[in-house]
């Protein structure tokens, strides 16, 4: 029966824009199919660097027949500019189709888990992920149950789809004199899905933080922009032994990420 919830599912992409917008639950319901406790990759954001990442995406549904069946489905659009786009695990004419594996708890409740793979550099045809896609989905959710009724909720909930980013920090010269001018310089790149390296993020606040040997807390001392090349450098006053680190804090479609502290000797 799993041919069925498949058509019930694929037949509802095409129709999305008539549901809640994202964020929202708008659930269309043919019988009383129960959906609960759905998590998404654990409830963090999708991070992708160059590689291939697989998700695992889960729910509980219930309903006096038992359940036979579960689909989760991301999707997006359209927005202007992007036409309705939907992944799981295999492609069709740039959508991606897969089943949730079903283990019953009891005779009228399961736990349904399915695996996503997201990959920027797709080598076995379909289509790749591409800059563009990062941002915001929306996550469609259907069960099914053993007498062939469903319950779909087209935006159960969101997540977003991230590209992996980097921060690297040097803090020099070293050892150094007190009072002495030190340079602190660094780099914040992400990952480029459409040229499948990492390139320099341009034009974004970060910090520059200093914590003092012997304690564990870092103290910002002043906010960077980064260069047309994600170059970040200013200068500062060596005043004791320390460690200095850039800390960005993320965007919609980058994670924040901090760099490993870099330690200077104060003489």
């Amino acid at each position: 029966m799993r041919k069925r919830a498949a058509v019930a599912l694929l037949g509802a992409v095409p129709a999305l824009a008539g549901y809640a917008a994202p964020g929202a639950s708008a659930v269309e319901t043919q019988t009383d199919v129960q959906i609960s406790n759905v998590s998404f990759d654990g409830g963090k954001d999708i991070v992708v660097g160059l590689y291939a990442k697989t998700i695992t995406v889960s729910g509980t549904f219930t309903h006096p027949s038992g359940i036979q069946d579960a689909d989760f489905v991301l999707w997006r659009g359209p927005d202007g500019a992007n036409p309705y786009e939907t992944y799981d695990d295999r492609i069709v004419s740039n959508q991606y189709y897969s089943h949730a594996d079903c283990v019953a708890s009891s005779a009228t409740t399961s736990t349904c888990s399915q695996t996503i793979s997201l990959e920027p550099d797709w080598r076995y045809g379909g289509t790749a992920l591409t800059n563009a896609h990062a941002g915001t989905w929306k996550v469609s959710v259907q069960g099914v149950a053993n007498d062939d009724s469903w319950t779909q909720s087209a935006s159960y909930t969101t997540t977003r789809l991230r590209r992996q980013s980097q921060l690297t920090v040097n803090a020099g010269p070293e050892p150094t004199a007190k009072g002495k001018t030190l340079t602190v310089t660094g780099k914040l790149t992400r990952a480029d899905w459409d040229n499948l390296d990492y390139r320099g993020y341009t034009n974004q606040p970060v910090k520059l933080q200093f914590r003092k040997a012997g304690t564990t807390t870092y103290t910002t001392v002043k906010t960077v922009y980064t260069s047309i090349t994600g170059n970040l450098t200013t200068t500062v006053i060596a005043s004791e032994d320390g460690y200095w680190r850039w800390n960005f804090a993320g965007t919609s479609t980058t994670p924040a990420v901090k760099a490993t502290g870099d330690f200077v000797d104060v003489q």
